[in-house]
């Protein structure tokens, strides 16, 4: 059935946010080139953006992306002039593909070097790059985030951003990359990049930098499923399961962290009845396994300790905000930043009182890297409206949503800056 074409964009788009990772990660495997086969996956989203609004959406929308950019991919070939054996198996894949729903990606997990999804991220992170570059290009790959999303991220201008990715994929394809999973002494030398990576994909997924969506949960789920892979992968790696545990502790709010029409829901004013206790068991495990492999003391591992403290409080006032605050003092100590310096203001300024934190948080405004970080007039603001200093806090809130570039979180912001405004503190 033929659907109008704002329909049709409004599908496409969904459908890409989805599909994109797996879309690219299957071609790649198969042309051996991550910038071909970004560029198939983009051929075939242009065409659903012709064929779509008359032809209608497909029930298997990610198939059809598939089969068609693989039809790109053969015509390519043959263009090219490439091996005929080549030809036929791009051929036999395409047929197989007509019969096929979306490919089960789960199913994956039985071959423990299997996922197309996984060998993407470890191309990604070749050491031929740069590590900047390894974890733009593969958040741009695996999350199908802008590259103002990423700048974001990185707290860098998006130019910068855009020209990592290019050359990023110009040099892999120049240096003929491998599309695997590497293994021994290699798999180690690239882990700390593919966590860091998985990481930040997951947070974009926990707290999108941009859009109407306060979540993007396929992201999360992107992340813990990979996390959980390397977990197989690298079982003796004590940073793995401190990631995965941070992962999944965090992930265990998500139903508490979105109210009924889609607002945030901070989490002091989370009802806690509504986390995940699966996922807080499974987190918790896994940072028990993290300790027991002698890695409590790795950035992964703190910052889900962290996490561990407000899954293990059952209230917000049982919360143990002074440990909170020494783990935040040894995340300081081995990787120093100042959003890091940022969250452990918050922390003291729970612990030991507003005036504390503001001393802290004060002293960060003059931070180059923090110049266009929204969080930190937010903070500001939270700690100057305990302090009873509304006109300040509003003027804060005011600018933190001006800074943001998420719908919902502008929302938040700018009720705070209205309740200031009407004498009353923010919740």
């Amino acid at each position: 059935m033929a659907v109008t074409a704002t329909e049709a964009h409004r599908a496409i788009d969904a459908v890409w946010r989805i599909e994109s990772a797996r879309l690219i990660a299957g071609l790649a495997r198969i042309v051996r080139d991550i910038g071909l086969a970004e560029d198939l996956a983009q051929d075939a989203l242009v065409a659903a953006l012709e064929q779509w609004p008359g032809s209608g959406i497909p029930k298997k929308p990610g198939a059809w992306l598939m089969a068609t950019a693989k039809h790109r991919a053969i015509d390519r070939l043959r263009r090219r002039k490439l091996l005929e054996r080549k030809h036929e198996e791009l051929g036999r894949e395409v047929e197989a593909e007509r019969e096929m729903a979306v490919p089960d990606f789960d199913a994956a997990i039985d071959d423990p070097i299997g996922d197309d999804l996984l060998r993407l991220v470890f191309t990604a992170c070749h050491p031929v790059l740069s590590s900047e570059a390894r974890v733009a290009l593969t958040l741009r790959l695996l999350g199908g985030l802008t590259t103002g999303e990423i700048a974001r991220a990185f707290l860098v201008p998006e130019p910068t951003i855009a020209q990592r990715i290019v050359r990023a994929k110009r040099t892999l394809a120049e240096a003929r990359v491998p599309f695997e999973v590497p293994r021994g002494a290699e798999l180690a030398a690239r882990l700390s990049s593919v966590l860091e990576v998985i990481y930040l994909v997951f947070n974009e997924g926990y707290s999108a930098t941009a859009g109407d969506d306060w979540m993007r949960p396929a992201l999360c789920e992107d992340a813990l499923r990979l996390g959980r892979i390397l977990a197989e992968l690298a079982p003796q790696e004590p940073e793995v399961h401190g990631l995965v545990a941070l992962m999944e502790i965090q992930a265990s709010r998500a139903g508490a962290r979105v109210g009924p029409s889609g607002e945030p829901i901070l989490l002091l004013e989370q009802n806690r009845a509504r986390w995940d206790g699966i996922l807080i068991h499974r987190g918790l495990a896994a940072l028990a396994r993290a300790e027991e492999l002698g890695g409590a003391a790795g950035p992964y591992a703190l910052q889900a300790a962290i996490a561990a403290c407000h899954a293990r409080a059952r209230t917000a006032e049982e919360t143990n905000w002074r440990r909170i605050a020494a783990l935040y003092a040894a995340l300081a100590r081995i990787a120093p930043s100042p959003v890091m310096e940022l969250n452990r203001a918050v922390a003291l300024a729970m612990a030991e009182g507003p005036a504390v934190g503001l001393e802290l948080v004060d002293a960060l405004t003059a931070e180059p890297s923090l110049a266009g970080y929204h969080l930190l007039p937010t903070v500001r603001g939270d700690l100057l409206a305990k302090l009873g200093r509304l006109n300040e806090a509003r003027a804060e809130f005011e600018r933190a949503a001006e800074l943001t570039r998420n719908a919902r979180e502008r929302d938040l912001l700018l009720d705070r800056a209205a309740a200031c405004a009407r004498g009353e503190t923010p919740r």
